[in-house]
């Protein structure tokens, strides 16, 4: 069965940084749009990054400028590097990967926390 596994969440300081990992397993990353969500406390999911099987990428207004996006094909694993974290960026980080016909897949999320 398809798995998606996030690693790389922690605690850290406002401004500092983060590299969120996602390891496919079953699935070429590269056949998939593939995504970051999070979810904080009380809010809803949000889509915060994702790339297409074409190589486009996509961010959210609020990360745009401090986030990257990228996939190793070779290693079936999607990435997600995060500069200049603010307080506002503490949440459950969810990878995820829709292929054709409705296919789509969860991670269980690693935690992502902000804080001095």
């Amino acid at each position: 069965q398809v798995q998606l596994v996030e690693s790389g969440g922690g605690l850290v300081q406002p401004g500092g940084s983060l590299r969120l990992s996602c390891a496919a397993s079953r699935i070429i990353v590269s056949a998939y749009t593939m995504a970051w969500y999070r979810q904080a406390p009380g809010k809803q999911r949000e889509l915060v990054a994702k790339i297409q099987t074409n190589g486009y990428t996509y961010y959210a207004d609020s990360v745009k400028g401090r986030a990257t996006i990228s996939r190793d094909n070779a290693k079936t694993t999607m990435y997600l590097q995060m500069n200049s974290l603010k307080s506002e960026d503490t949440a459950v980080y969810y990878c995820n990967a829709q292929g054709i016909g409705g296919a789509n897949f969860w991670g269980q999320g690693t935690q992502v926390t902000v804080s001095s």
